[in-house]
């Protein structure tokens, strides 16, 4: 049978595709603009003739009805990283919260330690050999696409047809679900002077000739922005958004001097706009991977010059980085931090880099802390962590005894708390 003849026969509605859910099912659906809103809607629609069917996700962007504490025993979401459509489940309960490092989780599935029982997942339109991309991001979703007992496409002509390990077969594939709509494009970060300061500080760390990776938010932003003036950059990341974009199209990217998989670009998902997504279809420089690819340390860092720039929410004086939790409450997740730290720890000339603002709540509360609040998820570790910056400086700790440590971190702090965190820090001895 030709492809595009099991095309047709495996072409439903949305409606249909649902009853290949079982009771006690999880469905597994792709980080952020991949999850597929024909295929989640629907199942919003019929949740309460399901039980016990969970949806396992990274980064879920939009709040489908599903997302309900009054039907949670029928569809219940499980957060591999909140956002703010999951993160006031997770605050009252009815999320729950599935600890993970980002590039563990295609591992985690294939050895079925995470349940992988339906896939859902947008996709590009099928080529002539009968492939389609998972263009938005392959990160665990392909590697659950080998494992699970049905994998449901939703069809969609904005997603791109990207290039490499992102492609499931029409063999593969139980049901296709056809649908035009827009993709999901996520809002500039805002960039004000704190943004802007910590940019410098970061572009002085920076040399040409560099392989980078870029977390998402206005400070990477804002570093993508000033690190215009380079040459001969490279890009190996998780994410790829519209500010790194930006960086390319300037002309300080050319992948020339990369050690590894020189030429070529490579992430695990995509979170921008149009502009973004058309740049991923079909162009050979730039690969989507699955998150086992991209984000083991001992792949990117064989990258020489790895820089890995990523955000935190507190750090002590230790440098132990709280980047996930207000205390024990989870805001967000592990992420890929602490893959590309090591990373780029194991890179010859690599530079760990975290950042964040010195203050919170409008200059009132120092984000460096003697110590993390009790139940703080911790990301990044004490012996992990390198370069801390702000918009006072940065802070190299690697190598550095706890007393050096407490020393820079406090120089790098809002002055209108030096003094309190010094006192802190001999309390502490």
């Amino acid at each position: 049978m030709s492809a595009q003849a099991r095309y047709r026969q495996k072409r439903v509605s949305a409606d249909d595709a649902i009853a290949l859910v079982r009771d006690g099912d999880t469905i597994v659906v792709p980080t952020g603009a991949g999850e597929p809103p024909a295929l989640l809607d629907a199942l919003s629609a019929q949740r309460r003739r399901l039980r016990d069917v969970k949806v396992l996700q990274l980064l879920g962007l939009r709040a489908f009805p599903y997302l309900d504490p009054e039907t949670a025993e029928h569809v219940r979401h499980l957060a591999l990283f909140f956002s703010g459509a999951t993160r006031p489940g997770g605050e009252a309960g009815w999320i729950d919260f599935v600890p993970n490092s980002f590039g563990e989780i295609p591992g985690m599935i294939a050895r079925r330690e995470l349940a992988a029982d339906v896939v859902f997942a947008l996709a590009s339109p099928m080529d002539d050999d009968g492939n389609f991309a998972l263009g938005l991001g392959p990160d665990y979703s392909h590697a659950a696409t080998r494992v699970a007992r049905a994998v449901v496409l939703e069809v969609n002509p904005n997603v791109p047809f990207a290039c490499g390990n992102c492609h499931v077969h029409i063999s593969q594939v139980a049901a296709l679900v056809e649908s035009e709509a827009p993709i999901f494009e996520a809002p500039v970060p805002a960039i004000g002077p704190v943004e802007e300061a910590i940019a410098a500080y970061v572009d002085e760390l920076v040399e040409d000739g560099a392989t980078l990776q870029f977390g998402y938010g206005g400070i990477p932003d804002a570093v993508a922005r000033q690190l215009r003036h380079k040459r001969d950059l490279g890009v190996h990341t998780e994410m790829i958004g519209s500010g790194l974009l930006d960086l390319i199209e300037s002309g300080a990217v050319s992948n020339r001097r990369k050690t590894w998989l020189p030429g070529k670009m490579v992430a695990t998902f995509a979170l921008g706009d149009r502009r973004l997504y058309r740049f991923l279809d079909r162009n050979p420089a730039m690969e989507m991977h699955p998150a086992d690819f991209t984000n083991d340390p001992c792949l990117a860092g064989r990258n020489d010059r790895l820089v890995a720039i990523n955000a935190t929410l507190q750090v002590d004086l230790l440098g132990q980085c709280g980047s996930e939790s207000f205390g024990a409450i989870p805001y967000s997740g592990s992420g890929g931090q602490l893959d590309f730290v090591r990373a780029a720890n194991r890179s010859a000339g690599g530079k760990a880099i975290i950042v964040l603002p010195a203050t919170a709540r409008d200059g009132s509360v120092s984000r460096i802390v003697p110590v993390l609040p009790a139940g703080t998820h911790v990301t990044t570790g004490k012996n992990d962590v390198n370069y801390v910056v702000t918009e006072f400086g940065v802070a190299q700790l690697r190598g550095k005894s706890a007393r050096e440590r407490a020393r820079a971190l406090i120089a790098i702090a809002h002055p209108d708390f030096r003094g309190e965190l010094a006192a802190a820090a001999r309390r502490l001895g």
